[in-house]
């Protein structure tokens, strides 16, 4: 397997790919080959690792090993054959590549990575995480935000004539963004069909399916493995979020007292996308904030 080493913010990646319990390949980048400790970044729905470009070259630049991945159904990853997708498949890759790395990594989790890690961190002893930061994502979470970002998500199932086009609505749907996405940008979004037409990278198959309805029903485990959780935990939501509300904060730092709660001012639920140097600062002075020691460095 050959791997792609790819510059971004002036740090060098190495792009790979790790293969799945059941034969899936999941895109993989990794931020520094070497470097204590390892943040994992998993990404939300219908997002791909390149969410974490900026975030993970900076903590790479800072010393600290950085892995993202797209997962299964998203971006440079294999889609499930037959489109039979459930959130299981989901949890069992993000547990896997938590097991893969040299040493338990710190979980940076967006939306369903964040979900994701809740179940594994609450569920799995002893847990493969070391430390976990969520971002903008509790147990249980506004619909009415939910609905909001699976209404964009099906909304052009016939794809764009343009790049121009597809930035164009991802400028409507998300106005607090300054500037609007280059065809550049866009590239690693959108893949040309057979009749020219931009569609983006997710597989259709993940809104088609019983993935969505799953989720709604994962609320009770989520909740119950929450309660369980014992490790470090950072809960990041952004002050303009509409999946994350006081109301959802607040049940869950009754469930995991010991965890650490900022809310990012100005940000939606587009955390990262929206306020990335607040995000960063936070995520470093909370590990700066933890003891590690000593480990050797894998090769994924």
């Amino acid at each position: 397997m050959q791997s792609i080493l790819v510059r971004m913010d002036s740090f060098a990646s190495t792009r790979t790919t790790y293969c799945a319990a059941d034969g899936v390949s999941l895109a993989v980048d990794v931020w520094r080959a070497s470097g204590q400790p390892t943040l994992l970044f998993a990404h939300g729905f219908g997002q791909t690792r390149g969410a974490w470009n900026t975030a993970a070259a900076t903590m790479a630049a800072q010393g600290y090993r950085c892995v993202s991945f797209d997962s299964r159904g998203h971006g440079e990853s294999d889609r499930v054959p037959g489109g039979d997708y459930h959130m299981q498949q989901f949890v069992d890759d993000l547990l896997e590549l938590a097991r893969a790395q040299p040493e338990p990594p710190i979980l940076v989790g967006a939306s369903m990575g964040g979900l994701l890690g809740l179940v594994i961190a609450g569920e799995t002893r002893p847990a493969p995480f070391r430390a976990m930061v969520l971002v903008d994502i509790t147990p249980r979470w506004e619909t009415a935000g939910v609905e909001r970002i699976l209404a964009f998500m099906q909304a052009h199932p016939d794809g764009f004539a343009s790049y121009a086009e597809a930035a164009e609505q991802i400028a409507a749907y998300l106005p607090q963004r300054r500037e609007r996405k280059s065809e550049q940008q866009l590239r690693p979004l959108l893949r040309e069909g057979a009749d020219g037409r931009l569609r983006w990278h997710w597989d259709p198959a993940l809104l088609a399916g019983d993935l969505i309805s799953e989720s709604e029903r994962y609320q009770p485990r989520l909740l119950a493995a929450a309660g369980q959780v014992d490790v470090p935990v950072l809960l990041l939501s952004g002050e303009r979020s509409d999946v994350v509300s006081h109301r959802t904060v607040d049940e869950f730092m009754a469930l995991v007292p010991h965890a650490r709660h900022v809310q990012v001012p100005g940000a939606s639920h587009m955390l990262a996308g929206d306020a990335n140097d607040a995000f960063t600062a936070q995520i470093a002075g909370f590990i700066g904030g933890l003891q590690f020691s000593d480990a050797p460095v894998g090769a994924i």
